[in-house]
């Protein structure tokens, strides 16, 4: 992908690169990530729930989650699989709707996990493109909601 596209700007398009090291071996650290029982307890802001998490982890499955915020306003996240690696590598795609179904934000999606000692080091790189106006409000909180995500998963993984 280029990196200007016919009418979106360089602030219509964010890539983002987290790194964590999580002391839990990989096996575990991925289920959280294919498990819809783990991952609805983690992904997201603090503060949100997860009234809906359907995950169907395989090349070409799809994944949906309904993320509820604190003031009850619902975000609906889907994608499609397109490579998994148990315990090594997930891509999917992003796709952020309105309450009609309308994309908002699209993208993809790579998270590596690799042995580090007795734990595991996750790598999430992610980038994605506005496709309407409200676009850059919404790509500027792009790394907060990752990084609480991340440190929700940190807890996930001390309750199991």
């Amino acid at each position: 992908m280029s990196s200007t596209t016919p009418g979106r700007s360089a602030q219509n398009e964010r890539e983002l690169v987290l790194t964590r090291v999580f002391a839990a071996p990989r096996p575990l650290v991925f289920q959280c990530w294919t498990d819809s029982e783990h991952m609805k307890n983690w992904f997201g802001p603090r503060m949100f729930t997860n009234p809906t998490c359907q995950l169907d982890v395989r090349t070409g499955g799809t994944w949906r989650i309904v993320m509820r915020g604190p003031d009850g306003t619902e975000h609906v996240a889907t994608g499609v699989y397109q490579e998994v690696i148990p315990n090594e590598r997930l891509v999917f795609t992003n796709i952020a709707e309105d309450s009609n179904g309308a994309r908002l934000l699209e993208g993809i999606t790579t998270v590596t996990f690799e042995d580090h000692g007795a734990g595991t080091k996750l790598t999430l790189r992610t980038r994605m493109t506005g496709l309407v106006p409200a676009a850059p409000a919404m790509l500027d909180g792009m790394e907060a909601g990752w990084s609480q995500s991340l440190d929700r998963l940190t807890e996930e993984l001390e309750a199991v």
